[in-house]
């Protein structure tokens, strides 16, 4: 008894904390929607703005996105199975991009794409300027949510018990049938979960792409950036800023769908 009362303390305390964080985090999200109502947040998004901005962050998205997973899953695939100590580089270096500051990423590009950079002047050579333009913008969108599409890859693959692996090898299938017929249907939903990662860490990008590509309305002005340059017309700013938010609240409540279907308990990469 003594100890069920010492315990009661505790369980308020508990309490009052959750229910101080999900104040915290609740409250900017509704004062959005407070702000601008359905009705007129809608009216708000047929504007020019942001449906120019709508459109140029769909066009590169789906084109980072695409990037991402054609280039990352096979990649994931075999990184999941090496246990080399080069393996373990790779994988540091190619989820870097997680934990560098966006400036840091804008900047880093410029250095090794931009006019004077490692790799620029031989690319303007052969006519290809990529600063400042609609690619700069697909770049800086791989380079920041490559790694998010990749961990959650390599956790699926992982999951995947190998002698099904051994199995189809010693049936006469190659590497690549192997990884065509079993290991990706296996992991499907894992990849799936980490595309649509991918694809939301791509269009909430901010700091890289206005760097590396600047904020050009109907060329590189995501809408991140159009947010920004619209901060005079608020309402039209939380409009956009509301769309943002249900995309993204769609997109981790898939993800975690995704997740509960294959019964797995992976961390959600980059989470805090």
């Amino acid at each position: 008894m003594r100890r069920h009362g010492r315990s009661w303390p505790l369980a308020l305390g508990i309490g009052a904390l959750t229910f101080g964080l999900l104040a915290f985090v609740l409250l900017p999200i509704v004062a959005v929607f407070v702000r601008v109502p359905p009705g007129a947040m809608i009216e708000q998004l047929r504007s020019p703005e942001a449906r120019t901005a709508l459109a140029v962050s769909l066009k590169t998205t789906t084109i980072a996105l695409a990037v991402i997973v054609l280039a990352g899953t096979p990649v994931a695939y075999v990184l999941s199975r090496a246990r080399s100590h080069l393996a373990a580089v790779v994988t540091t270096i190619v989820e870097l991009p997680l934990v560098l500051p966006p400036s840091v990423a804008g900047i880093a590009l410029l250095a090794a794409f931009g006019r004077r950079g490692l790799l620029g002047q031989e690319l303007h050579v052969l006519g290809i300027d990529l600063p400042f333009s609609q690619a700069a913008v697909v770049i800086a969108m791989v380079f920041v949510a490559l790694p998010f599409h990749l961990r959650m890859a390599m956790a699926a693959f992982r999951s995947i018990d190998p002698g099904v692996l051994g199995a189809s090898r010693t049936l006469g299938a190659g590497p690549v049938r192997t990884f065509n017929r079993v290991a990706v249907p296996l992991a499907a939903n894992g990849l799936a979960a980490g595309a649509a990662l991918a694809w939301a860490r791509a269009l909430g990008e901010f700091g890289a792409t206005l760097l590396f590509a600047g904020s050009f309305v109907g060329v590189t002005q995501t809408l991140p950036l159009a947010i920004y340059a619209n901060l005079e017309t608020f309402d039209t700013a939380l409009a956009m800023a509301g769309l943002l938010i249900a995309i993204s609240a769609g997109v981790l409540v898939g993800v975690k769908l995704l997740l509960g279907a294959r019964g797995g308990d992976e961390v959600v990469p980059g989470s805090p």
